[in-house]
């Protein structure tokens, strides 16, 4: 057995560190270590409730939006008001921008430039590979999606008034009212992002992709459709050569985690009903959402609890009875990510979270069937695959709900707060399920706790020894001889796109 620690990790928002026993050639354990402390959370307490529009989304830049929906949606239940449909609609299009944009860039900019990488060079994709998505934006591709991207942050820009860090989200819905001649612009620009989409990421109409039509309903038919020789993989979309790559290299038995995927819901129109329901896909079954059955171990965080301790360790906590005080110098201690659990168990959260729940076929049947290694499940491959169907369905629901925005209709209602009184606010962010649970007394901040996907998915180990999501899917990764850096775990940790300044709130 020999130990290696592998960090820090480019491409990643935020420091990572991941330790790693390896026995024969693969990795037998994993601990996952977020080693920079923020304390978001308790710098919130003590303030006025509105101070968290402004302060929650310097949490991260590349999330703010959904940290702004989240805290606003806090706001509202604290204040029992539901916000004006045109502002619903307005925060939820800044949404769908922000987490296009989040897909384009990790698959793009953070995923794609490791296979560019020299330890592939024998492989017969490499050339094309590295044509496309070389890094630092020499790639053909890279330069491209850079470019798409750009007109998401415009797009986010026009919608919010500015981008990043909005203050238009509101818990009475947006103050930011789009007028009738910013519509047609902001609907040009999805058709230019619609193209782009079209031709170089699936080589298909956007509806056949997401409403899963021919071989986008199979994903057999898939792979058969990538699968070309040298020759051809020019003539591929990008989404077929990633499909092409990943057969090649088997990303679909590398990196399986818990089977228990959860998704709070979102795409909500005008009259707040949601296009993805919110639930827990068990691998057979949906389930319900219970979020009362949400918790948070501290066993392995660097954080104490001031709480009566159990058999030596301090109880798990619901988010909304939540505590942030550092305590670096705790026994056992290896992150400051606290552990999140529902009902005591681990899962997975994300774009391929959101599918399953809400029924996608093709990812469905991808997660079902066993791979060549006979694990079936989350994997590297149906991560990244559920991102980039994500990005086929999601656009032409912006297109349909630009057009559903009402003119001479209230855009954001009052929405006054009591001095006491809790709140939770709950939305699907890019990387997944993202929380924020709110408490008053005397008009001021008595407590303020969030839960992040990457809280869920970069967890420690619990008080039951059980590994978090990312440990878990390390587990069995191969490791070269000689590699410091292993490639497997490099595509595992991607997979997820850890968001780490989130993480450590």
């Amino acid at each position: 057995m020999t130990r290696l620690i592998v960090g820090p990790f480019n491409r990643v928002e935020g420091d990572l560190e991941v330790q790693l026993d390896v026995a024969d050639g693969r990795v037998a354990s994993a601990r996952v270590n977020a080693p920079m402390y923020r304390g978001f959370e308790a710098m919130l307490t003590g303030r006025d409730p509105m101070d968290a529009l402004v302060i929650v989304p310097r949490i991260c830049g590349i999330c703010s939006v959904s940290q702004s929906v989240a805290a606003a949606r806090a706001l509202a239940d604290l204040a029992g008001v539901e916000p004006a449909p045109n502002g619903r609609l307005a925060t939820e299009l800044m949404l769908a921008c922000e987490n296009l944009a989040d897909h384009l860039t990790h698959f793009y900019l953070f995923f794609m430039p490791d296979f560019a990488r020299p330890g592939y060079a024998d492989r017969p994709w490499h050339a094309e590979a590295l044509r496309r998505y070389a890094a630092a934006g020499v790639g053909e591709r890279s330069r491209r999606a850079t470019a798409a991207r750009q007109r998401w942050l415009t797009l986010m820009g026009t919608l919010g008034g500015k981008w990043p860090h909005t203050l238009s989200v509101q818990p009475g819905g947006s103050t930011r009212a789009i007028e009738p001649a910013e519509r047609l612009r902001l609907l040009a620009q999805l058709r230019e992002c619609r193209a782009f989409l079209e031709d170089a990421l699936f080589a298909a109409p956007l509806e056949a992709v997401g409403n899963a039509v021919g071989l986008w309903a199979d994903e057999a038919a898939l792979r058969a459709a990538a699968d070309v020789p040298p020759a051809e993989l020019a003539a591929l979309g990008d989404l077929q050569l990633f499909v092409h790559i990943a057969a090649d290299l088997g990303l679909d038995a590398l990196g399986h985690g818990p089977q228990l995927y959860l998704s709070h819901g979102g795409q909500l129109d005008a009259q707040g009903v949601a296009r993805l329901p919110r639930g827990v896909w068990d691998g057979q079954a949906l389930r319900p959402f219970d979020a009362t059955q949400v918790s948070e171990d501290l066993t392995h965080a660097w954080l104490g609890d001031p709480a009566v301790q159990v058999e030596g360790a301090a109880a798990p906590r619901h988010p909304a009875q939540g505590v942030t005080e550092p305590q670096a110098d705790k026994p056992g201690a290896y992150t400051w990510n606290k552990a999140p659990r529902l009902g005591g168990q681990v899962l997975q959260t994300g774009a391929l979270a959101r599918q399953l729940v809400a029924g996608q076929p093709l990812l469905r049947a991808a997660t079902t069937q066993a791979s060549v290694s006979g694990a079936a499940g989350g994997s590297v491959y149906t991560r990244v695959l559920g991102r980039l169907i994500e990005i086929a369905r999601l656009l032409p629901w912006m297109e349909a709900n630009l057009a559903a925005l009402r003119d001479g209709e209230p855009w954001c209602l009052n929405a006054p707060l009591p001095r006491e009184g809790r709140g939770v606010g709950l939305v699907e962010a890019a990387r997944g399920a993202l929380g924020h649970w709110i408490e008053l007394h005397n008009g001021r901040i008595a407590n303020y706790q969030i839960v992040a996907p990457t809280s869920w998915n970069f967890s420690p180990r619990d008080a039951q020894g059980q590994p978090g999501a990312l440990e878990a899917a390390l587990v069995g990764a191969p490791v070269r001889p000689g590699e410091t850096s292993p490639l497997a775990v490099q595509h595992i940790v991607r997979s997820f796109d850890p968001c780490m300044v989130c993480t450590v709130h």
